[in-house]
Formats: structure tokens, sequence, C-alpha cells
């Protein structure tokens, strides 16, 4: 038996010291931690990561391992083993950091992230808030996306648009990463 790839999701209550007790109890077990991300989403904190785990840890082992760490009695525990079959995927290089921002409403991140499709444009991150300003819900988006060279300004431009009428300002940066 061989080490396996899983994608192990982690929420709980945020606290300080969250993302250091996680990786420190897989770090224990002897497990490579790959692509990782951790947000605060309300009250809570979420840490997702591409684990490789050593062929003698089960997937329900591992949860009932964190589960006994301080304070992940009540955290939401999942870890799935890897089904993907290799194949074609997407480019991954970000070419380009787009933020929008405006008032908050129903269908606004449907809207704007519908336009990359348009473009082969691939979404590799996205991130997005909504803060109190001045009394108004206002709803800020950060995409790191991979647009095709050749379709970049038409890409943009569409996006802006889109942006424009949904009372989103747009800016966009070219990628150093990319």
């Amino acid at each position: 038996m061989s080490d396996y790839k899983a994608l192990l999701s982690v929420f709980s209550k945020d606290r300080v010291g969250l993302i250091s007790l996680v990786t420190g109890h897989l770090f224990d077990k002897g497990i490579n931690l790959g692509d990782t991300s951790f947000a605060v989403l309300g009250k809570g904190g979420e840490f997702t990561s591409v684990i490789d785990i050593p062929a003698d840890v089960s997937e329900s082992e591992l949860i009932d391992e964190l589960r006994t760490l301080e304070g992940m009695q009540d955290a939401d525990i999942d870890v799935r083993r890897f089904a993907f079959e290799e194949g074609d995927t997407p480019p991954t290089d970000i070419t380009h950091h787009i933020r929008c921002e405006g008032p908050d409403q129903p269908g606004v991140l449907a809207r704007l992230s519908e336009v990359f499709i348009d473009f082969d444009a691939n979404i590799v991150r996205l991130k997005s808030d909504q803060v109190d300003r001045n009394g108004q819900t206002i709803f800020i988006t950060r995409f790191s996306v991979y647009i095709p060279p050749e379709r970049t300004e038409n890409c943009l431009a569409a996006l802006d648009n889109t942006a424009s009428a949904l009372g989103q300002t747009l800016t966009a940066e070219n990628s150093s990463l990319g």
C-alpha cells in the first residue's frame, strides 16, 4: 500500500492558533500538505488542504484524532480521497488579479463569474467579503484568474461592462506570478 492524496476540510469556531493546531497534528502524523487555504467565514474558520497521507492512516482515524484536539470537538471535519482520473485541466497560472466592489445584491458573483466562461478564462482563486460601510452592505470580490493572452482585452472589457451594470467598480492588474 502506498500513500494517498485526500482533501482535508476543517470548519470550526475561529480562534488564535487554529492553523497551528491542525498543521502541527498533521506534521506529527507524517502527513504532507499541498495546496492549502484558510479563511475566516463569519465566526468560523475554514482550513482546506490537499494532503498526502501515509497508507497506514485511514481517513476515519485522522478525523477522530483531529476531533480530540483542544476546541475541535464540534468542528466539521472531512477527509476525502481523491478519485479524479488523470486528464486535462484548465490552466492554473494566474495572469490577472481582479477586484470588484459595490453594493451587495443577489446574483453579483454568479453574473461576474459567468463572464469568464465566454473567454476560456479559469478562476484559480476567489475571495469575497461583505463589509458594512456607512450602513450599506458592500460586496468585495477578488479573483485570481488565468485569461488566455489573446482574449485578455475582450474578457476584461466584458467583465467591466458586467460589473458596471451591477453597480460594481472593477480594477484589474497583470500578475507577475503568471
